[in-house]
């Protein structure tokens, strides 16, 4: 097209470009206020946060004002018939001890959510028993800009550490060579942490038997070696062979980031799946009428995502 011009509309063309790259810097200064607003508030949130960890761990009994929930007629209903029908097999059974705070709480949302499940094998589940809480922080004023998620576990006859982290290094700036790219902050890295594993208890490796015939002699012998084995704590330190490409992991770190932390208690009771159907299926029928109009799929996903993940970025 650009060819096609005369010189004189050319040099304006140009002018023009010039006048997108200062938007694009702009733009950049923007995505770095957002991120210094997300950081304000998840200090206003972190309380609300704690008081959920103290009442989910049992640190804490929530008062009677506090438990007060105003449900609709038919959740009510739907309540009460479920209230019914528990109290009815209390009554055979023998009487337990009442539990403490909400047991399962976290593990119950990994188990429900996909994208989390698809990650989880038979042999975390133990493990997951033991996580408090899972906290994000921000990157403070001044230093690259990042989060961190951060899973907190009670002591456990597993590892020693008390935390796990996985820190999304991020950039928000207009690629030089490739200015008119810029959609917003990208990842760029993504570091996870080294986990302290109490002895034969790392579930990312197993012991495998292999019989080894002597050429010469003829004798057999057993050799034990370890190999990589499929766990979600591999998410804590992904490699470039592994199944978390940086897309990949910047996806989960990013649904852990802005769906499950800030309404993990709607994970919990399910409401928030049904939600993340709805849209789905909304999302579903938007592409069926859009085959049949212009749209970009791209701007889509840069509306949706509050972050861009550009082909270039993903390399660990």
């Amino acid at each position: 097209m650009l060819f096609r011009l005369d010189n004189a509309v050319k040099r304006r063309v140009h002018a023009l470009k010039r006048l997108q790259v200062q938007c694009a810097n702009i733009e950049a200064k923007f995505y770095e206020e957002v991120h210094e607003l997300e950081r304000k508030y998840a200090a206003l949130y972190q309380p609300l946060f704690d008081k959920r960890r103290d009442i989910v761990t049992g640190a804490v009994e929530p008062t009677d004002e506090e438990c007060e929930w105003h449900s609709d007629r038919e959740e009510e209903e739907e309540l009460a018939e479920k209230a019914t029908i528990e109290d009815a097999k209390k009554e055979e059974a023998t009487p337990e001890e009442d539990p403490k705070g909400i047991p399962e709480f976290w593990l119950t949302i990994f188990k429900s959510v996909d994208m989390l499940s698809d990650m989880l094998q038979e042999h975390d589940e133990p493990i997951l028993k033991h996580l408090k809480d899972i906290q994000v922080k921000f990157s403070e004023p001044g230093e690259p800009m990042s989060f961190t998620l951060e899973f907190h576990f009670e002591p456990n006859g597993y590892f020693n550490n008390a935390v796990l982290t996985k820190v999304y290094k991020m950039k928000s700036e207009p690629d030089s060579s490739d200015p008119f790219s810029f959609e917003g902050p990208e990842i760029i890295d993504c570091e996870g942490c080294q986990i302290d594993w109490h002895k034969g208890k790392d579930v990312t490796v197993k012991t495998i038997k292999k019989k080894q015939k002597h050429k010469g002699r003829g004798t057999v012998r057993t050799v034990t070696k370890q190999v990589p084995n499929d766990s979600f704590f591999n998410f804590f330190n992904p490699d470039e062979d592994s199944e978390f490409t940086l897309a990949t992991d910047f996806e989960i770190g990013h649904f852990f980031r802005e769906r499950i932390v800030p309404r993990a208690v709607l994970y919990f009771t399910g409401e928030a799946l049904e939600d993340d159907e709805s849209v789905s299926e909304q999302d579903d029928e938007g592409d069926e009428d859009d085959d049949e109009g212009d749209f970009d799929p791209k701007v889509s996903l840069h509306l949706a995502l509050p972050f861009a993940i550009s082909d270039h970025s993903l390399n660990l």
